[in-house]
């Protein structure tokens, strides 16, 4: 194994470590149908995912619906994580592969703190959950849930990259002066995330490997 090419390693977990992007769109659409009587965009919902979900259920419906559409997402979701939510094939192994290596990893999300631990576990990911939406004021592209990771591995921008599977994920690597490597597995649309230029695209766990670990 050659050295790896960061020491550090933050992870997005949305789209990115877990697939979890059905589950999540299904979720959207329940909460949308019980709240307001209808769907929605499946595009702009895929483009919110990475984001903060309460701050985007408030901005499509405004405070009291978003509220409320929040609620019915949050049981629906719950109800159903066990049957929707699934891993990709060789991202445990490559986690495993990263920590033998000696790369400090975890993971930043704006997913709620308790889901997202639970999407740990369910896909058997060896990786801690440093970040998530309770622990930061602002969310992504604002870089302080990325510092705030880097602050707890007592690392440093210049050693870390941040990989997702969103343009908005570069973004705010790029906004906490880290690079970024882009995955096109998740939720992400390949042209929006290569506008931002990351430091790599990646299309298979395999590729993503060569770029983490040569």
């Amino acid at each position: 194994m050659t050295s790896p090419r960061w020491p550090v390693i933050l992870f997005d977990l949305d789209g990115t470590l877990a697939d979890s992007v059905n589950l999540i769109v299904t979720s959207y659409q329940h909460a949308f149908r019980e709240v307001v009587g209808h769907e929605w965009d499946e595009a702009e919902i895929k483009s919110w995912i990475g984001k903060s979900l309460i701050d985007a259920f408030r901005g499509a419906l405004g405070p009291e619906l978003g509220e409320k559409a929040y609620a019915s997402y949050t049981a629906f979701n719950e109800a159903n994580t066990e049957r929707l939510l699934k891993g990709y094939d060789g991202v445990p192994e490559l986690l495993r592969d990263l920590t033998a290596a000696g790369v400090k990893t975890g993971v930043v999300t704006s997913k709620r703190r308790p889901p997202a631990e639970w999407a740990i576990r369910l896909c058997g990911l060896d990786v801690p959950l440093l970040v998530g939406h309770e622990d930061v004021p602002a969310h992504k592209p604002d870089p302080r849930p990325l510092l705030r990771g880097l602050e707890l591995l007592g690392a440093k921008a210049d050693e870390a990259v941040y990989v997702g599977d969103a343009a908005v994920d570069v973004v705010a690597a790029r906004n906490a002066g880290l690079p970024a490597v882009s995955v096109t597995w998740g939720a992400g649309v390949r042209a929006e995330i290569e506008a931002t230029n990351p430091v790599a695209v990646c299309d298979t766990v395999e590729q993503l490997r060569a770029v983490l670990l040569g």
